[in-house]
């Protein structure tokens, strides 16, 4: 007998905390004002005020960069694709700086299905493929596994899917 997944018991989120069991399924676009800064071999290669939250219920908030935020030459395109049930058919981008390059640290949807097409010309980040990624001042933690690029602060508590044990979430 199989047995079933371990239901994930909610943590309560304090003043200023956000709980990822509060955000939706199908996921919620929201604009952000918050202060990012990525850096790659010693450099900055976006540094931004503008940019999208892309919210989905047991996962941390991924933040949709413009574009026009990176260094040029930083981002490079990359082999694969992959598809969201949401947001459609995404690509993947190498980015360099400072004379590294991350192997597919970011992802692109060039035609976003409809809800979704403020992401256009924008691009998210696995935050664990670059040195450091900031937002607000505070470096991000990146979400557990390799396929989830969930952004975790100290303003969003989980538990978050990802980790072992999770994935029948």
């Amino acid at each position: 007998m199989r047995s079933m997944p371990k239901r994930p018991v909610r943590v309560e989120p304090g003043p200023g905390q956000e709980s990822v069991w509060d955000y939706p399924r199908p996921p919620r676009v929201e604009r952000s004002t918050e202060r990012i800064v990525v850096r790659l071999g010693g450099v900055v290669v976006a540094d931004t005020s503008e940019s999208f939250r892309v919210l989905e219920t047991s996962h941390p908030p991924v933040y949709y960069v413009p574009r026009s935020a990176f260094v040029p030459g930083s981002l490079v395109p990359a082999q694969g694709s992959s598809m969201c049930e949401f947001k459609g058919r995404a690509g993947y981008l190498d980015v360099q700086g400072g004379g590294v390059t991350s192997r597919e640290a970011g992802w692109f949807y060039p035609s976003p299905w409809a809800g979704y097409e403020m992401l256009a010309d924008t691009v998210a980040l696995y935050p664990g493929r670059l040195e450091s990624v900031e937002v607000a001042g505070e470096r991000v933690a990146a979400q557990a596994g390799d396929f989830y690029g969930g952004w975790i602060t100290s303003r969003v508590v989980g538990p978050f899917k990802g980790e072992p044990g999770t994935l029948g979430w």
